[in-house]
């Protein structure tokens, strides 16, 4: 089973070279997509390295968009039979693929969270009022949405290949989650969670959500709520029209 590990990234020149290592060190078939989503730093700059090299493939963002917007074009290229989104900062531990694997490859699940608070795996200790927040969203969500997810905002979604490329994704940032959430249980999709760990990182260290962000988040997990229906525009591959000029980096 190959997996299809897309990676968005914006200004992580202190942490891509590390992240990509820990992928490829992960004993599955897989490629890699990079969606540099407008960096600054350097990490484009880096990114020409990796490029056509392990399975690794990039894609450069003409300006920062988000993290919505990038990842929509890694599940639009994706040629995998699973997808997982893995973030650039290394607050997430690419050797927990196996496990949010087991219920895909078991035949039990379609999507898989990796939740930080299941029990099980390492947590660093961080910031108090993240956590409510955290769990005041997954709340929200699974009050619309009828499902019992303990960490809907997880990082760690991971999901058949044909499930993300029947969606369009319309949060160009950190609202991809909800939606994404909202989506997936109004189509009756088999969900699975199971424990992971976290090793999260200050915003001195570079962690970029906030509180606009949650706020964005609330309104996204309320309009999926009162569509009747999704919007079959919403349903199919993304097109380039809707992404922008993209194109996958040329050496």
């Amino acid at each position: 089973m190959k997996l299809s590990v897309v990676i968005p990234a914006f200004n992580e020149a202190k942490t891509i070279r590390e992240i990509v290592a820990r992928v490829l060190a992960v004993p599955v078939e897989k490629e890699i997509l990079i969606i540099d989503d407008g960096s600054t730093d350097g990490t484009r700059e880096m990114l020409r390295e990796l490029d056509g090299r392990d399975g690794v493939r990039v894609f450069l963002q003409p300006v920062n968009q988000g993290k919505g917007a990038a990842v929509s074009v890694g599940f639009r290229h994706a040629t995998g039979d699973v997808v997982v989104v893995q973030d650039a900062d290394l607050e997430y531990d690419p050797m927990e693929y196996l496990k949010l694997l087991a219920p895909i490859e078991q035949g039990h699940a379609d999507v898989v969270y990796g939740s930080r608070f299941l029990g099980g795996g390492a947590r660093r200790v961080l910031y108090f009022w993240h956590t409510v927040g955290n769990r005041f969203l997954t709340l929200a969500s699974n009050m619309f949405t009828n499902l019992n997810l303990t960490d809907m905002e997880t990082c760690y979604k991971m999901f058949r290949r044909e499930v993300v490329q029947s969606m369009t994704i319309e949060s160009r940032r950190f609202g991809i989650e909800p939606e994404i959430t909202a989506k997936v249980a109004r189509r009756g999709y088999r969900v699975f969670e199971v424990p992971i760990s976290y090793y999260g990182r200050t915003y001195e260290e570079g962690k970029k959500i906030g509180l606009k962000d949650a706020f964005s988040a609330l309104w996204t997990i309320i309009r999926h709520a009162v569509r009747e229906a999704e919007d079959p525009k919403n349903v199919g591959h993304v097109t380039l029209a809707r992404m922008g000029k993209l194109e996958p980096y040329n050496r």
